[in-house]
């Protein structure tokens, strides 16, 4: 095959859609924020995305059938703007592979009449967290309004060190090419798949395009995450208290 494949699924017509892009980063924010929009919306896949970048493997599905990995096109409706949601379950493997990848993926959103997208991901704080904030970067000052009001954070210098990845280079190229771009990026440990940082993310995609989700399937994988990090806190809390060589010496 080519370095790089575009499969034509389905002959979709989304009308004016908004690119939403969730791959897998940091706490899986993006990648579980994307999904959950395909779980909540009617949805076509329409597009394939195979490259050489990717791992050389196969996924299988429930019945056990093989396929190439690759990433994938949604054509989703909402009551709000039309989406085009990219999802997958790897990036490429190299600098240069994410330059390819990344305007593949441009010329598919552009092909099927995008001109604005979203970037979704996690930004590591490095610890458990309370109360989770939204962090924004965009391609030029003038989109930041409707996201400010969306309760997004423009910080200086964050995240350190920049935004990497598809996400990252969905700004930067899309910039070249004049699209309207922004990156949102969720507050999460970086530990664990933190479905409460998705949430954040999705609310204020909520906000500023004008759509509405039911959050009770996210709120089930929460709790189920709080009781994994209860476990583990449990545990080192356990461990904080095993007495060590020193303590267990005395005078006698």
């Amino acid at each position: 095959m080519d370095a790089i494949e575009i499969e034509t699924v389905a002959e979709a017509t989304p009308s004016d859609p908004v690119l939403i892009e969730g791959l897998p980063g940091v706490g899986h924010v993006g990648k579980l924020a994307a999904e959950y929009l395909l779980e909540e919306f009617e949805s076509e896949l329409v597009r394939r995305v195979y490259a050489d970048e990717f791992p050389p493997q196969v996924s299988i599905d429930d019945e056990g059938v093989a396929e190439l990995v690759c990433a994938e096109f949604h054509a989703v409706e909402t009551e709000g703007r039309d989406l085009l949601v990219l999802t997958g379950d790897h990036q490429a493997g190299s600098n240069a592979g994410h330059y390819h990848l990344t305007e593949a993926f441009l010329d598919v959103a552009t092909e099927l009449g995008t001109d604005r997208l979203f970037a979704l991901g996690g930004v590591p704080t490095g610890e458990l967290i309370e109360e989770y904030h939204v962090l924004g970067a965009v391609t030029d000052a003038d989109l930041k309004g409707d996201l400010t009001d969306a309760g997004v954070e423009f910080r200086d210098d964050e995240p350190a060190g920049g935004i990497v990845g598809v996400s990252g280079l969905l700004l930067g190229l899309g910039r070249r090419r004049g699209l309207d771009a922004a990156c949102l990026m969720g507050e999460t440990s970086g530990y664990l798949v933190d479905p409460k940082s998705a949430r954040a993310v999705l609310e204020v995609l909520e906000s500023v395009l004008g759509f509405e989700l039911d959050y009770e399937s996210l709120e089930d994988r929460a709790e189920e995450m709080e009781e994994v990090v209860g476990k583990i806190q449990e545990m080192q809390n356990q461990s904080a208290q095993v007495p060590t060589d020193d303590d267990l010496r005395y005078i006698g």
